[in-house]
């Protein structure tokens, strides 16, 4: 008897063992979807190699004991050629997709993702979310299958005016955005959380403008000067906030620029060349971050001669390794479950993904664009950097959520 007890003790030990490293040495293979031609794909093919980069250097050390490997698809910055995308994705057996340039495909990548699991239990797809920054993607459009690694635009305001209160000069803001969700919702949030924090800013003007189709934003900082505006704040990316800071340079008005994305590519360059004086980023992170963000992004710059500026591929593989640990799988359905509610420590402090909407709660920075200083990070080579000029903890830019989550069978709250 005690020996078949000890037996069945070894056995279920070995079992538990076997389970424990069931993932191990498997692949896990990432469709990335984003825009890599038209006026986005300078951002987009950077962002490319970040997840490839990022991808391959936590490889090599990960709880889950796995290896990742992401494989590109050109959306074109497109809802329609991002289903497409998608399609072929599936087709080719990816389990797991990332995108993050624009809320319009990342509605339509969620609402697809959420169909195809729905239609094929055993073959759900996860995605993750790094860059589209509508709140309705985890509010009243929100979805079991999709996780936001950036923070939302209501977060950003939240940290932005947060800011702003300690700006008592600041009187006057002109608002200019592109022409769809991600645009409108930075208004929106802006002017919401600026009543609240610093009800005695005006909004001087606003302008919603065409995606990636306007050349000259001359009359637009026209505008912005026959308003008096002594500050602008804008969610443009990629070519529309490079040829607004060429403009706003042209035209002399040297106001600060409050932004999301001149860290992004091509930006910085533009704004040396034009002397900008004033520019700040709210985001979850820097250029002059401490290891490990450091040395990851001084090997980046030396292999594609190119600015690591996407952290949140950072958080994204950690998250993923971390799940599949917990999970002791690979198959998405688990890994889902294992990534509600799940704790990381991130390159700036604790990170938590909510499990009541799968968003992201991080650090948020201010950071303003001025010269680097010996031993700051030079970006583009410009000789310049972004600063951080304040930390704001997560409590800070935690916003509530109306997100009414419809878990699968078997799906939990972490």
């Amino acid at each position: 008897m005690k020996v078949g007890a000890r037996l069945a003790a070894a056995i279920a030990l070995c079992a538990l063992a076997g389970a424990a490293s069931a993932q191990k040495g498997e692949t896990v293979r990432i469709a990335f979807i984003d825009p890599l031609s038209g006026p986005f794909a300078n951002v987009g093919q950077n962002q490319l190699k970040s997840w490839q980069y990022t991808a391959e250097r936590l490889s090599a050390d990960n709880p889950a004991g796995v290896k990742f490997e992401v494989t590109a698809f050109d959306n074109k910055a497109s809802p329609q050629e991002s289903l497409s995308a998608l399609r072929a994705a599936i087709d080719q057996g990816f389990r797991y997709v990332v995108q993050g340039n624009g809320s319009g495909a990342a509605q339509a990548i969620m609402e697809a993702v959420a169909k195809h699991n729905a239609r094929n239990p055993g073959k759900e797809l996860v995605y993750l979310d790094y860059a589209a920054v509508d709140p309705a993607l985890t509010n009243e459009k929100c979805d079991y299958w999709h996780f936001r690694l950036d923070a939302d635009t209501s977060m950003k305001m939240e940290a932005l005016t947060s800011f702003l209160r300690e700006q008592p000069q600041i009187r006057k803001v002109y608002l200019l955005n592109q022409n769809y969700s991600h645009g409108h919702q930075v208004a929106s949030f802006f002017k919401d959380a600026v009543k609240r924090r610093r009800p005695d800013i005006e909004i001087a003007g606003e302008d919603l403008h065409p995606i990636g189709q306007v050349k000259d934003f001359a009359p637009y900082v026209a505008k912005m000067k026959r308003a008096g505006a002594d500050a602008v704040v804008t969610g443009n990316w990629g070519q529309d906030l490079t040829l607004l800071v060429r403009a706003m340079s042209d035209a002399g008005l040297n106001v600060p620029l409050y932004t999301y994305y001149a860290m992004a590519a091509g930006t910085p360059k533009a704004l040396a060349a034009g002397g900008a004086s004033e520019v700040y980023v709210v985001s979850y992170g820097h250029p002059n971050l401490p290891a490990p963000i450091a040395p990851m992004a001084a090997e980046f710059k030396k292999r594609f001669n190119d600015d690591y500026f996407t952290f949140a591929t950072y958080n994204g593989i950690g998250l993923l390794a971390q799940a599949m640990a917990k999970a002791k799988s690979t198959e998405p359905a688990k890994v889902a479950a294992a990534m509600e509610g799940l704790r990381l420590k991130s390159f700036a402090g604790e990170v938590t993904m909510r499990a009541a909407d799968h968003q992201l709660q991080q650090t948020m920075f201010i950071t303003r664009w001025q010269k680097a200083k010996p031993g700051e990070y030079s970006v583009e080579g410009t000789g310049y950097t972004f600063a951080p000029v304040k930390r704001l903890e997560p409590y800070v830019s935690t916003t509530p959520t109306s997100c009414e989550m419809k878990r699968p069978a078997g799906g939990a709250a972490g």
